[in-house]
């Protein structure tokens, strides 16, 4: 954790990484470069599925807002008639090979966002070969597949691409890991065809997403109460994502005395992890509940949020999907 602050510091903050950080973005660069260009001169093959592809990813690494993004998407695409189901690495997870979600998936095989979006009702397979997992989407009676953080992922030819980025840090200071934050280079953005400011304001060209929530949700009975009900309170306020200082801003934000506590993203937590010296109520993203249910106690709440979205995104999203010819 002290080198990834120290380098989220120097991306965000203006500081300066370390010395060996330089050679290793010059060869992660070369890397990159060379990949892209075995895919478009075809020596290494996209695999094309007979439905529409619709991924969803960021080019800087740390959360977002991708998996409440994907879920408001997947419901975009139901209201538009449209049966889809989400292929995700399962990132936090043990499964290698590609499997379809059950009734009670564990977040130690699959992942903990896959569990949060099969959550929402929506079928989701996983694995390391996303064509392989995305047919078992097909064999499952879905006519849309979303790609979960698959933007990077060339292997699945995709028809619709949306890049997500963070309204507030935007993409710090626009260098290639491990120097910045970004995972391709800042030009990759005039080839996607749907750019999300997640919270900030949108520049131009951007859609702008708000992510709203304003109750809080019980992890042992499912009991709601309204968020505004810790208001004035101290609580420990845990977090396992990629930006954990959101959800801490977004507590205070609510008038919540909060006692943080970030984690390493997709850390697999144990009871021990939330043992605290101060007897008080715990609140903790979705993405975190769902790892944390089966050993949750009274006092310990999950915050839900959901992604709200301009009417004309989705209008362009369905757009872009019928000009494929594959719906």
């Amino acid at each position: 954790m002290a080198l990834i602050d120290t380098l989220e510091s120097a991306w965000y903050g203006g500081g300066r990484t370390p010395w060996w950080t330089w050679p290793v973005m010059v060869l992660y660069g070369g890397v990159v470069r060379l990949r892209g260009w075995l895919y478009r001169s075809g020596v290494l093959r996209s695999v094309r599925l007979p439905v529409p592809v619709v991924v969803i990813g960021n080019l800087s690494v740390g959360g977002t807002g991708k998996t409440p993004l994907t879920i408001a998407v997947v419901e975009a695409l139901r209201a538009r008639g449209f049966r889809p189901g989400v292929v995700s690495r399962g990132h936090g997870g043990s499964q290698r090979g590609p499997l379809l979600l059950g009734d009670a998936p564990e977040p130690a095989q699959v992942g903990d966002e896959p569990c949060l979006i099969h959550a929402s009702g929506v079928p989701v397979a996983v694995g390391r070969d996303r064509p392989a997992a995305a047919r078992l989407l097909l064999d499952a009676g879905c006519n849309a597949v979303v790609a979960d953080d698959g933007l990077q992922h060339y292997r699945l030819a995709r028809d619709v691409e949306i890049c997500v980025i963070d309204g507030v840090r935007r993409f710090g200071n626009r260098r290639l890991l491990p120097v910045g934050p970004l995972r391709e280079p800042i030009s990759r953005l005039r080839q996607v065809d749907l750019r999300v400011c997640n919270g900030g304001v949108a520049e131009t060209g951007e859609y702008p997403m708000q992510l709203r929530g304003g109750e809080v949700v019980a992890l042992d009975d499912g009991r709601r109460q309204p968020l505004a009900g810790f208001s004035g309170q101290r609580v420990h306020a845990v977090a396992a994502i990629g930006n954990p200082q959101r959800f801490f801003d977004s507590l205070r934000a609510a008038g919540i005395e909060v006692i943080a506590h970030a984690f390493a993203d997709h850390h697999p937590f144990a009871a021990d992890d939330l043992v605290f010296a101060e007897d008080l109520p715990v609140l903790m993203t979705d993405k975190d509940a769902v790892k944390c249910r089966p050993f949750a106690q009274p006092h310990w709440w999950r915050v839900p949020v959901y992604a709200e979205l301009p009417a004309n995104f989705v209008d362009a999203l369905v757009q872009r999907i019928d000009a494929s010819g594959r719906d």
